[in-house]
Order: C-alpha cells, then sequence, then structure tokens
C-alpha cells in the first residue's frame, strides 16, 4: 500500500519542514512490515489570479487528480469528523487489510476544499475544531501517519 499527501502550497523552509522530514524519514524506515510500500508529498502551486470558489474549484481538481482512481481519499477539513488516533491507526488498518493499493490525504488552500472534495472522499477528517495553518496541519498529519503506524506494530510510541 502506498500513501500521500497530496497539498495546495509548498513548504519552503521552517521548523515545519524539519519536522516533516523528520516524521516522513521514520514513516519510511517503519513502513516495510506494515505493508506500507511508499510514502510521498506532492505538493501543488496555488493557482495564481483566482478567487473564492473558482480557487477552491481548481484546487480541488488538482488534488482530485494526484489520486489514483481506486485511491482511498482522506480529505482534511475542519467540518470532517475528529478521530482518536486509535480511530485512525485502525482505519488505516482496515483499509490496508481490504487491499487498499493506496491512501492520499488531501490538504486543501487557504480557503480550504470545493464541496466535491468532501462528498468524493472516502473519509473526512478534522484535527478539532480550531482553523491551522496548512504547513503546521501537514507536520501534524505526517506525525499522525507515524503515530497511526506505531500503534498497528504494537511500538511504545504511542502511550494511552
Amino acid at each position: 500500500m502506498r500513501l500521500s499527501i497530496a497539498a495546495i502550497g509548498r513548504l519552503r523552509g521552517g521548523p515545519e519542514l524539519e519536522l516533516i522530514n523528520d516524521y516522513s524519514a521514520r514513516i519510511r524506515a517503519a513502513g516495510r512490515p506494515l505493508g506500507v510500500a511508499s510514502f510521498e508529498i506532492r505538493e501543488m502551486e496555488a493557482p495564481k489570479g483566482l478567487k473564492g470558489a473558482k480557487r477552491q474549484e481548481r484546487e480541488s481538481a488538482l488534488l482530485t487528480q494526484s489520486a489514483g482512481p481506486s485511491a482511498k481519499r482522506v480529505a482534511l477539513d475542519e467540518r470532517g469528523k475528529s478521530l482518536s488516533s486509535e480511530a485512525f491507526a485502525r482505519q488505516i488498518e482496515r483499509w490496508r487489510d481490504e487491499g487498499a493499493a493506496e491512501i492520499v490525504f488531501l490538504i486543501g488552500g487557504a480557503d480550504g476544499h470545493d464541496k466535491a472534495i468532501a462528498e468524493s472522499a472516502d473519509l473526512v477528517v478534522a484535527f478539532g475544531k480550531a482553523t491551522f495553518p496548512h504547513m503546521l496541519v501537514r507536520a501534524m498529519l505526517v506525525e499522525q501517519i507515524y503515530r497511526a503506524m506505531t500503534i498497528l506494530s504494537g511500538h511504545p510510541y504511542h502511550r494511552a
């Protein structure tokens, strides 16, 4: 199974990038025994000159195109379900055990997702009711993916 994050905007440096690189390396190192063949982050440039609904629509199209037709899609959206780390891990485990070839986590731009993303997603997840900067959300998501892997492997990183 492949895991990937598709995100609008490019991360150019700073502490968020350091966290993302650290947890990405951990995911790649721990993934094989859990059936994770690869992990990658695909960044797409936000469209210039578009605003509001048109911008959301274009960004959503870019994100949708980044996922294969049979990929499980997880949209990060403030209106989504708030899952515990254990529930998040069990969902990944279910999809893996059902034979999913790919799980793609979708992070929209500053204006959020077009409603078509939420309607077509297999799961819509929120990291609580607060609004977070998109680059920080990436770091949080990569950490949660790593945490899910440690939960599934019985590693002590996650202490319930």
